[in-house]
């Protein structure tokens, strides 16, 4: 695991489009369904231990996030050749244990990652209705501390609070906030021919 910062998009930067298959509905999920609608993009895996530490609390606040109108898409790109803990079917059990209420997209082709300039997991887009880049980067401040290889502990219970002050500012037709700090996780695991 290299452990990477998000790549912080200019602000106002228009949302790319996509169209992906959700994990769990097997719909297909696309940027235009959420024409006039803020949506909040979030690049995220099922192994990366800086997303487990958020995950519960995530699921938990999109929920609320929804209920202000604004729409949640998940994405993981991560090479599933290499990483098949991260495989749709895996994805699937993964939003289902989560009680992720958004759609959790498989991006096979890393394109859409590509298209995001996405770096890390998790890695934060929020979008306005006119889906232009209003808030990137970190959840908030809290990290998972390292035990040993592969084993990780989270001695601060995640909160949020970066994210949903944004949202709120985005809900109130207020400034972006700022400053606003990169996220910090595992680097996406790209295909050799996409490194």
């Amino acid at each position: 695991m290299a452990l990477t910062e998000s790549t912080m998009l200019p602000l106002g930067a228009p949302m790319p489009s996509f169209t992906l298959t959700d994990v769990v509905s097997d719909k297909e999920i696309s940027s235009n369904d959420f024409s006039d609608q803020p949506v909040l993009v979030v690049f995220i895996c099922n192994h990366c231990p800086y997303v487990i530490h958020i995950a519960d609390t995530l699921a938990s606040q999109a929920a609320e996030y929804a209920k202000q109108g604004i729409a949640v898409v998940a994405i993981s790109s991560n090479d599933v050749s290499e990483y098949p803990a991260d495989a749709p079917n895996k994805m699937k059990e993964e939003a289902v244990k989560r009680n992720y209420g958004f759609p959790y997209l498989y991006d096979a082709s890393q394109d859409v990652a590509k298209n995001f300039s996405a770096a890390c997991t998790p890695d934060f887009f929020l979008f306005n209705k006119e889906h232009q880049l209003f808030y990137r980067g970190r959840f908030d401040e809290t990290r998972p501390t390292r035990i040993r290889s592969g084993v990780y502990e989270s001695e601060q219970k995640p909160t949020g609070k970066e994210l949903t002050e944004a949202i709120e500012a985005l809900v109130q037709s207020a400034e972006a906030p700022e400053p606003q700090y990169p996220s910090l996780g595992c680097n996406i695991k790209w295909k050799s021919e996409n490194a």
